[in-house]
C-alpha cells in the first residue's frame, strides 16, 4: 500500500514531514509527488523532517539523495531536519553526501536556518 506524504506549502517554502518508515513504493511515489508540486508552485526553500524516522535502507537513502540533488537542480534550497544517527551512518556509509543542504535538529530550527540562507526572509 502506497501512502502519500503531504507536502505543504508555507510561503515561499515547501514543508514536507515524513511520519512513517518508508517503504520503496511509498519513497518512490513521493519522489514524483514532489517533483511534481515544484513544477507547479513557486518556491525557493524545502524543507525535509525525518524526526519520526529512525531507520533506512540503501533504496530509501539513494532516492533521499537523488530527491535533494533533484530538487537542488530545479532551484530550490533543501533543508534536512531531525536526522537520527542510523540514518547518519546510513548516509555516510552509502556515500551519499548531503553537500551544500541545510540541515538542523528540529524543523523549528530548520525553517530559521533556511529563513537566513534565503536572504532572512520571514518563512
Amino acid at each position: 500500500m502506497v501512502l502519500n506524504i503531504p507536502i505543504l506549502k508555507l510561503q515561499d517554502c515547501l514543508i514536507v514531514s515524513i511520519q512513517s518508515e518508508l517503504d520503496d513504493p511509498t519513497a518512490m511515489q513521493f519522489q514524483t509527488d514532489l517533483l511534481q508540486k515544484l513544477s507547479e508552485v513557486k518556491v525557493r526553500g524545502l524543507v525535509i523532517d525525518l524526526s519520526c524516522i529512525e531507520f533506512i535502507d540503501s533504496f530509501i537513502a539513494r532516492i533521499l539523495g537523488d530527491i535533494i540533488r533533484m530538487t537542488s537542480l530545479m532551484g530550490t534550497k533543501v533543508t534536512i531536519t531531525g536526522i537520527q544517527p542510523s540514518i547518519a551512518i546510513t548516509l555516510v556509509e552509502l556515500g551519499i553526501y548531503l553537500k551544500d543542504v541545510i540541515t538542523a535538529l528540529d524543523l523549528e530550527g530548520g525553517l530559521t536556518k533556511l529563513q537566513k540562507a534565503l536572504g532572512g526572509r520571514k518563512i
